[in-house]
C-alpha cells in the first residue's frame, strides 16, 4: 500500500492487496442470543402483504417444530404483534432487550412492543429507523432460535439496505401481487438480493385469486397470475399463490393468525428446507 493512500480505491491505479479486501458490515448478536438461520420477507413496494406472509411462514415453521422468531423491521408500520394477539411490552436490562413470546412460543420483536400505545406514530428520519431495525438484531436476547423471519419494510431504501448489510440473511422470499407492474417490482427486489449476494428462495403472489365459497370457481380479480412465469424468468426455485381469503383478515384482526391455513405456502417453505438451510437444526 502506498504511503499516500487515501483509502479511496476509485481514485487510485495502484494494484495493492487492500483493493481486494471486502469489508463486512455484519453486526454481532447479543452475547446471550442464538439465531441459526435468517429469512427475509421482502418486496419492491408496499401493500402486497409481506407481514401476512411473514406471519404465515413463522406459523408454519413453529408447527413443524422449529424454534421460531420474527424480527419486525417495518419500524413505522409494525403489525406483527397484533396478528399474533400479543399486547404486552418487551422488557429489558441496561444492555439487553428481551423479546415477547406468543402463546405458541414464537419470539417477537417489533416497535409496537416498545411503544406506550399501539397507535403512537414513529416520526423518525431514515437513519434512526434503520438503526432501530439493526438494534433488534444486536440488542435483543433471542433465545435459541432455529429460524428467524424478518418482516422487511417496503422498497429498497435505507432500512432494507441496513438490514441486508447488518444481518447474516440466508435467503429471501419476495412477495408480489398479480398487477401488470409486478414484473418491475419483482425485478427490483431480485436485483437488490443479487447485489447483496443473498439467494431468492421463492416468490409469493398474494391476492392471486378469490375462490367462490359456493361454486368453488377461482376468479382472478386483479388479473391473470404471473408468478409462475416470473419464477421461471428469474430462476427462482419456488413460487406460491395466496388467495384473497376473508378468513385470513379475521384471524389477523383477532390475533389468531397462527391458526390460519399455511398450506398455500408449502412449496416456498420446502424451498427453504431444500436449500439445506435447516438440515443441521
Amino acid at each position: 500500500m502506498s504511503s499516500n493512500c487515501t483509502h479511496d480505491c476509485s481514485s487510485c491505479k495502484s494494484d495493492c492487496a487492500s483493493r481486494d479486501k471486502k469489508t463486512s458490515f455484519i453486526k454481532p448478536l447479543h452475547e446471550g442470543a442464538t439465531v441459526r438461520k435468517v429469512i427475509a420477507v421482502a418486496s419492491g413496494k408496499g401493500g402486497v402483504g409481506k407481514s401476512l406472509v411473514t406471519s404465515l411462514l413463522a406459523a408454519r415453521a413453529n408447527k413443524l417444530g422449529y424454534r421460531t422468531a420474527i424480527l419486525d423491521a417495518d419500524i413505522t408500520g409494525p403489525s406483527i404483534p397484533k396478528s399474533f394477539g400479543v399486547s404486552e411490552r418487551a422488557t429489558g436490562e441496561e444492555n439487553a432487550i428481551f423479546p415477547v413470546e406468543t402463546k405458541e412460543g414464537i419470539q417477537l420483536m417489533s416497535m409496537n412492543c416498545l411503544l406506550e400505545h399501539d397507535e403512537d406514530p414513529v416520526v423518525w428520519r431514515g437513519a434512526l429507523i434503520a438503526g432501530a431495525a439493526t438494534q433488534f438484531w444486536t440488542d435483543v436476547v433471542w433465545d435459541d432460535v432455529d429460524i428467524m423471519f424478518i418482516d422487511m419494510p417496503p422498497g429498497t431504501g435505507d432500512v432494507p439496505l441496513s438490514v441486508f448489510q447488518s444481518i447474516p440473511i440466508s435467503g429471501i422470499v419476495v412477495v408480489t401481487t398479480p398487477q401488470d407492474l409486478v414484473e418491475m417490482i419483482v425485478k427490483k427486489a431480485v436485483n437488490m438480493a443479487s447485489m447483496m449476494n443473498v439467494p431468492v428462495l421463492g416468490l409469493v403472489e398474494n391476492m392471486s385469486y378469490f375462490e367462490c365459497p359456493e361454486c368453488k370457481k377461482k376468479h382472478e380479480i386483479f388479473g391473470e397470475s404471473k408468478v409462475e412465469g416470473l419464477a421461471k424468468k428469474f430462476g427462482v426455485p419456488a413460487f406460491a399463490k395466496m388467495p384473497i381469503d376473508p378468513n385470513l383478515s379475521r384471524l389477523a384482526d383477532s390475533g389468531n393468525i397462527v391458526n390460519a391455513d399455511t398450506e398455500p405456502l408449502s412449496s416456498v417453505f420446502k424451498s427453504i428446507e431444500g436449500a439445506k438451510l435447516l438440515e443441521e437444526l
